[in-house]
C-alpha cells in the first residue's frame, strides 16, 4: 500500500512539474464546430490552431458536414470542406493537425466510409511519429472493446465513461469532458475554490495516466482560457479563434 502511494506521489510530482512549464500557443486550440465559420478549415488552419472539430452524417454514401441532421439545401461533404484542403495544405506546410470527427448517427457504417475517403491521405495520416495528420474519432464512438477492429490510424476521444483495457486506453488520443460537470462558473468573478479543486483534480489524474485533456463547454472568453491554462488543461477549444490567438500571443 505504501509503494503504491509512493509511486503515484512520484508520478504526480513528474507530471505537475512537466505541465507547469507548458507554453501554450496556438497548436493548443482545438476549433470547435469548425464548419459553421464562412471560412471552414482555412481560419483555424491558417491561424496554426493544433485540432478541427468537423460533426459528419452519412448520407446517399456519403460524408456530409452538418451540426444536426437537418442538412442543408447544398450539403458540404467532407472530403470537398476538410480532405482535399488537408491534402493540399499538408503538402506545402507540413506540421501537426488533429482532424476531430464527431460521429453524428451509428458509427458502423459511417467508420467504414470515413476509412474509405481518408484513403487518399494515407499518405499523411499519423500511424507513428512520421506524419503530421491524427485521425481522432468522437461523438457516436465504437464502445473501447470495438477499437481493435479498426485500422491503428484511427484513434479515439474518450468520456471516461467506460472501462478500458491497457491496449484499449492506448488508442485513446486525448480525454474531453463537460466543463459543466465540474462547476457552473462562466468565467465571471473567481472560480468557486472546490470547483478548482475538482477540475485540477481530473487534470493531474489524466496527465498522471498519459493524456490529453479537453473540456468542451467551458467559458470561452479571456477568463476562462487563463484559468484552463493556469490549471494546465491541454487543449483550448473554443469558437473564437482570433481572440484566442490573440490572448495567446500578448501573454
Amino acid at each position: 500500500m505504501l509503494k503504491s502511494i509512493y509511486i503515484f506521489f512520484v508520478c504526480f510530482i513528474v507530471t505537475t512539474s512537466v505541465y507547469a512549464q507548458q507554453k501554450y500557443t496556438a497548436a493548443n486550440i482545438h476549433s470547435h464546430n469548425d464548419y459553421s465559420r464562412p471560412n471552414a478549415f482555412y481560419q483555424a488552419f491558417n491561424a496554426g490552431a493544433g485540432a478541427i472539430e468537423a460533426d459528419i452524417h452519412l448520407r446517399n454514401g456519403k460524408l456530409l458536414v452538418a451540426h444536426d441532421t437537418l442538412i442543408s439545401k447544398q450539403p458540404r461533404t467532407l472530403v470537398q470542406l476538410y480532405l482535399q484542403p488537408i491534402m493540399k495544405e499538408l503538402k506545402a506546410n507540413s506540421r501537426p493537425l488533429n482532424l476531430v470527427i464527431d460521429l453524428k448517427g451509428p458509427y458502423a457504417p459511417i467508420l467504414a466510409e470515413l476509412q474509405e475517403e481518408l484513403k487518399p491521405l494515407k499518405h499523411l495520416i499519423k500511424d507513428n511519429n512520421q506524419y503530421p495528420l491524427s485521425i481522432i474519432i468522437t461523438g457516436n464512438r465504437p464502445p473501447p472493446a470495438g477499437y481493435k477492429n479498426y485500422p491503428s490510424y484511427i484513434a479515439f476521444d474518450d468520456d471516461l465513461q467506460l472501462p478500458h483495457t491497457p491496449d484499449e486506453w492506448k488508442r485513446v488520443a486525448q480525454v474531453s469532458l463537460n466543463f459543466e460537470n465540474y462547476s457552473g462558473w462562466r468565467g465571471e468573478d473567481d472560480l468557486p475554490i472546490l470547483d478548482e479543486r475538482r477540475l485540477k483534480s481530473i487534470i493531474n489524474a489524466l496527465h498522471a495516466a498519459g493524456k490529453k485533456i479537453r473540456f468542451w463547454a467551458a467559458p470561452d472568453n479571456i477568463a476562462g482560457w487563463r484559468k484552463l491554462m493556469q490549471l494546465h488543461a491541454d487543449i483550448l477549444s473554443t469558437d473564437k479563434i482570433d481572440e484566442l490567438v490573440a490572448e495567446l500571443n500578448a501573454k
